[in-house]
């Protein structure tokens, strides 16, 4: 068995060197509000920060999931059980799969006083956990918005470039690189 190694191989992925303080965040660092009027320099420079300080920005989503964890420990593991319980419901239900193998007659709904219950049943779950299930968005959401933050505001250095350009022109592939390629947001070279 054979398997080619391409482009979108996990083979060629690395994942990115971790980038110092001082460069992320303290003295070397250079901070600028973006300019609003030029989306495409605003995009370029969010995703070659992206790129650049992938790292950094998985261990601040991490550090901060686990500070929201830490302060509320019980409301995160319910919030997290009631999302992944609807999710785990809700793909199971309504996957095509699930829906034919309800039955052997193809045309066989289901009970409609079963969706019913556990429809008013999910309901008054996220409803009485209402508070747990957002802590968990928050401490999902507020790394999200941290990081694109910083990927706005922080100005791109030589190092940042050429670490890039590299990224780019495909010699180094990592985690971020392969997700800003498939969604069609990678930035140009320099």
């Amino acid at each position: 068995m054979t398997t080619t190694q391409g482009s979108g191989s996990l083979d060629n992925l690395h994942l990115a060197p971790l980038r110092s303080l001082s460069d992320f965040l303290l003295e070397s660092a250079r901070f600028q509000l973006p300019n609003v009027q030029d989306w495409e320099k605003w995009g370029n420079r969010v995703g070659s920060n992206l790129l650049y300080y992938q790292t950094n920005y998985f261990l601040m989503s991490a550090a901060v999931f686990l500070l929201v964890g830490l302060i509320h420990p019980m409301k995160v593991l319910l919030g997290l059980t009631v999302i992944v319980a609807l999710v785990y419901v809700f793909v199971r239900f309504f996957a095509q799969d699930a829906r034919r193998s309800v039955g052997a007659d193809p045309n066989q709904q289901p009970n409609k006083w079963a969706v019913l219950a556990g429809t008013i049943a999910g309901s008054y779950l996220v409803l009485y956990l209402f508070d747990s299930v957002l802590i968990v968005a928050f401490a999902i959401l507020l790394p999200f918005s941290l990081t694109f933050v910083h990927a706005s505001l922080r100005l791109r250095n030589i190092k940042n470039k050429i670490t890039n350009a590299v990224e780019i022109v495909g010699v180094k592939q990592s985690p971020m690189g392969q997700f800003l390629e498939a969604m069609g947001m990678m930035p140009t070279a320099l």
